[in-house]
């Protein structure tokens, strides 16, 4: 497709070395020189810097540094190179980025951080993230991310393949193509496995020229098709590596057992009772968790229920009640502003305001794998299987755990069983070093799923007191949300980047409000005077993120409440929000494709209608939902109709998967996926606890891509926020009453 919207790469931003022994050694001026690719070849194949390498029977292995958890990234990132190379989709592979700051996100981590200019995020776009090699998945920021380097180290091998050609031939080089893994010029062609050897020794002296030339013609494109998944095959027959299929000769397997939250300390366990489990060959106990170690995981994991671990917990008892009483207590404290337009005091001053206050509760991730990770230390260096959204970052805490430097850690990602930002964290990775040099044997840990469940890092509980005032047109003109939440992203930072020593003095300095915990707060809408309040809330209960992070109820919050104030001001819904828009021409294509596609009726009264947007990390999206009460006092979502601009595609099936998997993520946070508390423990022990919409509840559901050649924006995330207001509003129309709590119940406001 044409390239006229991507910025122009030179020559002067590539660092050009290597030899004939190493092939072709590119990176880019992005990063310092100090670092070189370490992409290593196997035999028959050739190093094409740090990106691709191409083998002597014609296969392109793409290096991806981003952990795939089902978002499609092992198929949309090899997508975007093989274009650009003029590559044969069938001969394409894809292999894990070693750990290296070539390959470092800090538009990820500052995406998921929601960034901006207090301590804590200053230098992320700089040299900080880079130099720690802050390698991290996350922030729908895959593609954003690496699709200019990606198109670069495409070009820049294209380019010397068509050189090598062209000398050949005696041709100029720029009278050459690329299509399916050949070189052309008119009737002849070479493979790319004849002239990889010849083209990557070809380097230096100009060899490459400025600007690089990108490819503009629309013909033979793999950008932008629904080309198959290069994961699926072997998720399909089986064959896929997950953590938990990681074997190693004399490998033992250890199961876990950690205290409740707060101050907890383990202060017995019956070992005798673990002997008498057949198969369980040791116990490891430290201050805060018990693992039963055998030669399977069902007999270690038995051993601790024979076990029957006692831990003491001091401090106060979390439960539901203290939460509330938490939030509450923040709510009426004071906050701090996070955004803000306008006079709303001069707006609100003598106004009769319309209020209205929401809840949600705490969310697991209840993702299908649970936390696992295979340790080996051996001769001082320990080697790490697992699944990591921040493979750098596990290898530090595993490294801390047993005083080892952390270049003495070799890490490979494995695939992952979905994650939802679970795989942010490290704490397994540290507890399976700790095992492995116990017991100098390679050792997998597996998480039950109980486990998974109580030690989670919760997608945090919120409470929001909204009001506003409208004017006798019904225009909204003061706008005010108080948000008591905890303050999610700094705790998430302060875990994951405990052994990083300038960020941990940022994270000294970072202000009392925290921009992730009221993310998507601030109002897409055209509103003269405006606030956003933080009140952070120490609810007693680890927090992290979970996918789309604040954005998943601060969209409930602002899309209901808005909801409120279309039937105060007697206006119909989707024309409340379209007029309120402004120029946000995107978003508003969005609203009236769904509305049009789903054959809005206005949200009357009976028609069970309702209707959802948000905009999010650089993409739109508009929701209608049919929904009703049904048998049982149950909620019932009959229908679920979505329009997305998300810019350009790089492959339109997978933008679709990901749409229609974040849906039913947010329909099941919206009916279900919660926990509550007892005494310091979840309530929530298996999936059956959580409520979960099954096979048998999906709606029908119908996904509209609107065309777009705007830069991409982020999908993964993208679906989850306006579900739970759009069934809301829909529960709402249907029947009269209002919830404002999640997950919704009826009977409770």
């Amino acid at each position: 497709m044409p390239d006229r919207s991507l910025p122009r790469i030179d020559r002067r931003t590539l660092l050009i070395g290597g030899g004939a022994g190493i092939g072709l050694v590119v990176a880019w001026g992005l990063w310092p020189r100090r670092y070189l690719p370490n992409l290593t070849a196997d035999q028959g194949e050739t190093l094409f810097g740090a990106w691709l390498k191409i083998g002597n029977d014609g296969h392109v292995t793409v290096a991806v540094p981003q952990a795939e958890h089902g978002q499609g990234v092992y198929t949309t990132l090899p997508q975007i190179i093989a274009d650009e190379l003029g590559a044969d989709w069938r001969t394409v592979a894809v292999e894990p980025a070693p750990l290296n700051p070539l390959y470092a996100n800090p538009f990820g981590a500052e995406e998921l951080f929601e960034g901006g200019d207090d301590a804590l995020f200053k230098g992320w776009r700089d040299a900080h993230a880079v130099q720690i090699g802050l390698m991290f998945t996350g922030g729908s920021s895959s593609v954003r991310s690496f699709e200019e380097p990606l198109r670069a180290a495409g070009a820049a091998a294209r380019t010397l393949l068509c050189k090598a050609a062209a000398r050949r031939w005696k041709v100029d080089w720029q009278t050459c193509g690329a299509i399916d893994g050949f070189v052309v010029h008119g009737k002849d062609r070479l493979r790319f496995a004849e002239l990889a050897a010849e083209a990557a020794r070809d380097f230096g002296g100009g060899a490459l020229p400025g600007p690089l030339p990108l490819r503009g013609d629309t013909d033979n494109r793999l950008y932008g098709q629904s080309l198959p998944r290069l994961d699926a095959p072997s998720k399909v027959d089986g064959s896929a590596n997950f953590a938990g299929d990681v074997r190693l000769p004399d490998m033992l397997f250890a199961s876990i057992r950690q205290g409740p939250v707060g101050d907890s300390t383990l202060v017995r366990v019956d070992r005798a009772a673990a002997d008498r489990i057949r198969g369980v060959l040791q116990v490891v106990t430290n201050d805060q968790w018990v693992a039963a170690v055998g030669i399977s995981w069902w007999a270690a994991n038995k051993a601790l229920d024979a076990m029957a671990p006692r831990f003491e917990t001091r401090g106060g008892v979390v439960d539901d009640a203290s939460i509330d009483r938490a939030l509450n207590t923040a709510l009426d404290g004071p906050g701090t502003r996070i955004a803000k337009a306008g006079d709303l005091s001069a707006a609100f001053k003598g106004a009769k305001l319309i209020t209205a206050e929401y809840r949600v509760g705490l969310a697991p991730h209840a993702a299908i794998e649970t936390m696992a990770a295979t340790a080996q230390l051996r001769d001082g260096r320990l080697t790490l299987w697992l699944p990591t959204q921040a493979p750098g970052l596990a290898r530090a805490a595993a490294a801390a755990a047993i005083g080892i430097a952390e270049d003495a850690v070799l890490v490979h990602p494995m695939l992952i069983g979905g994650s939802f930002g679970a795989n942010l964290e490290t704490q397994c990775a540290a507890q399976a070093a700790v095992l492995a040099a116990k017991l100098n044997r390679p050792v997998q840990l597996v998480w039950s799923r109980a486990e998974d469940l109580l030690h989670d890092r919760f997608r945090p509980s919120a409470r929001a007191r909204m009001a506003a005032r409208l004017g006798a047109n019904g225009q909204i003109l003061g706008w005010l949300a108080k948000i008591a939440a905890p303050a999610t992203g700094q705790q998430l930072a302060r875990r994951l980047l405990a052994h990083d020593g300038g960020s941990s003095a940022a994270l000294a300095l970072a202000p009392s409000g925290d921009r992730y915990a009221v993310a998507g707060a601030k109002p897409v809408y055209r509103i003269p005077a405006y606030a956003v309040d933080h009140h952070p809330a120490d609810i007693g209960v680890p927090t992290g993120h979970w996918r789309s992070g604040a954005h998943s109820y601060t969209a409930f919050f602002t899309e209901c409440f808005l909801d409120e104030l279309a039937h105060v001001a007697g206006i119909e819904a989707l024309s409340f929000r379209i007029g309120m828009l402004g120029g946000d021409a995107r978003l508003a294509r969005c609203l009236s494709t769904v509305a049009s596609l789903g054959g809005w009726e206005g949200g009357v009264a009976g028609s069970g209608q309702g209707i959802a947007c948000h905009s999010f990390r650089g993409s739109h999206i508009a929701v209608l939902v049919e929904a009703h009460i049904g048998e049982g006092q149950a909620v019932s979502v009959d229908r679920i109709v979505a329009a997305v601009d998300c810019g350009r595609q790089v492959n339109p099936d997978i933008v679709k998967q990901q749409i229609e998997g974040g849906l039913l993520f947010g329909m099941a946070a919206a009916i279900g996926g919660t926990t509550g508390f007892t005494a310091n423990l979840a309530q929530a022990r298996s999936f059956g606890a959580l409520g979960l919409p099954r096979l048998a509840d999906t709606p029908d559901i119908t996904v509209e891509l609107i065309p777009s050649e705007a830069e991409p924006g982020g999908v993964s995330e993208l679906a989850v926020p306006p579900v739970a207001p759009a069934i809301a509003n829909a529960l709402q129309a249907a029947t009269g009453g209002r919830l404002r709590r999640l997950p919704l119940v009826p009977g409770t406001v």
